[in-house]
């Protein structure tokens, strides 16, 4: 599928999502595996909701985490263990967000994708659920930027700001699509617009609220209506534009 040229009139943009919750439903399944090896590791703490206070978070620093908080030592390959039953779950069991992939095809614009997740995850993920296709058809190559890559991950606005520099784009250029407190927190602090999304298994009642507070501009809980707020931003930025 080929781009669709961006009219004139339409400043310099493009849109950035997350990974996990919200291009794929995978969250609720990291949060599965890491309530499942915590509760045997760390028994003194409460991983439900320790974990709630964590999302967006990377995996090694929910351990880290949750390892000062405990009287308990985790085991020495924690980490690997945890992050290697993830992977063999995700290929078994995850699903794309619903609607995500017609959403994408239909709106030919610039994307990138900004993950705390590493590269091969975020790889693994796309390829389980077809999306890496979808997105092919759409551009060359989907521009991705990891935790990886900066010294200071989510909630820090590093790896936003990484992206935005490296694709050559202004903060103001850039709507971002986040699931976590912890992404919001990230892009709005690079400067960015951001939109909070709800709609994946994980989320509970009243994060809606959270995302809000955190500094997200508008919060969806369906893929569909994502055309109609890129068009409000759209219209929004052109009146600043024009002055």
């Amino acid at each position: 599928m080929q781009m669709k040229n961006r009219p004139s009139s339409i400043p310099k943009e493009i849109l950035i999502f997350d990974c996990d919750g919200v291009l794929v439903d995978s969250e609720i399944i990291a949060e599965r595996v890491l309530r499942e090896c915590l509760g045997d590791w760390l028994p003194d703490l409460h991983a439900e909701n320790e974990l709630r206070q964590a999302l967006g978070m990377t995996t090694a620093a929910i351990l880290d985490k949750l390892a000062r908080r405990s009287v308990h030592d985790l085991p020495q390959d924690a980490l690997g263990h945890i992050e290697r039953t993830i992977d063999a779950r995700l290929a078994t069991d995850l699903q794309a967000i619903e609607r995500v992939a017609e959403t994408i095809e239909g709106l030919g614009m610039p994307l990138a994708i900004v993950s705390n997740s590493g590269p091969q995850r975020v790889k693994i993920s796309l390829q389980c659920t077809g999306l890496s296709s979808v997105l092919t058809q759409s551009l060359d190559e989907v521009p991705l930027f990891t935790a990886e890559q900066v010294e200071r991950p989510k909630p820090d606005p590093d790896v936003y700001q990484l992206a935005a520099r490296t694709l050559g784009y202004a903060p103001e250029e850039c709507l971002v699509v986040e699931d976590s407190v912890s992404g919001v927190t990230a892009a709005h602090a690079a400067g960015m617009t951001v939109i909070g999304f709800i709609g994946a298994s994980h989320i509970e009642p009243g994060h809606d609220r959270r995302l809000e507070q955190a500094g997200a501009w508008h919060v969806m809980s369906d893929m569909r209506e994502l055309a109609s707020l890129v068009q409000r931003w759209r219209e929004r930025r052109r009146l600043v534009v024009e002055g």
